[in-house]
């Protein structure tokens, strides 16, 4: 069940003071392209371990053409410890190859064309648009998904219909910073498992508290 609009307006306001210096990717780059390969680093890995890895290899390869001028045993000796780096090398060497062909190797700033490339779906699309454009956009990772739904900012089991909602229910202006306050309270209280429910400032609203 969705909650209210005035409800919805109180969870945004409580989170906002909670978290309020908590609006920016917590994965470190200095340019979109190194927000993309990042992003696609982070898939079912964490933000500290891509992290890590990347602090070593944007040293060395930050462009397009450096990734398509390695071998991909090369990158996937790079980024082995980030997990399923057979996949993520393929995509990352394919990606950074149609960046170059079709986009005169600038990253995209539009869902249409960030889609397009190989390994980037709607979650990492919406990343970049909102870290490395500035453009309100609201990423439905495994946090999100999990967290809106039971708070009642949304009600799917579907990632895309829960990223339709929530653009509905939530202002423009607080996409890209809820996409993060969400995250942070799915990582802190609201976890996958044994959520903090009593500790939680949102439990008096919360769906799924009300109905645990």
């Amino acid at each position: 069940m969705v909650l209210k609009k005035e409800k919805i307006y109180n969870v945004i306001n409580i989170l906002e003071k909670k978290y309020p210096d908590d609006t920016k990717s917590m994965l470190n780059f200095s340019t979109p392209f190194e927000l993309l390969i990042a992003t696609i680093l982070s898939a079912q890995c964490t933000d500290v371990r891509v992290n890590k890895v990347t602090s070593e290899m944007f040293k060395n390869y930050n462009t397009p053409e450096d990734f398509c001028n390695l071998s991909l045993e090369e990158l996937e000796k790079m980024i082995k410890s980030c997990g399923l780096y057979k996949t993520k090398a393929k995509n990352i060497k394919n990606a950074s190859k149609k960046l170059i062909e079709n986009f005169n190797s600038v990253v995209p700033n539009n869902m249409k064309d960030l889609t397009s490339l190989p390994g980037v779906g709607r979650k990492t699309a919406n990343v970049v648009m909102s870290n490395a454009f500035g453009i309100d956009a609201i990423a439905v990772d495994t946090h999100v998904f999990r967290v809106s739904n039971r708070i009642g900012l949304a009600d799917s089991d579907d990632v895309y219909k829960t990223e339709i909602q929530l653009r509905k229910n939530i202002p423009k202006e607080k996409w890209s910073e809820m996409h993060h306050q969400l995250i942070h309270l799915g990582r802190e209280i609201c976890k996958a498992r044994n959520p903090e429910c009593e500790v939680c400032e949102l439990k008096n609203i919360c769906e799924f508290y009300k109905n645990k």
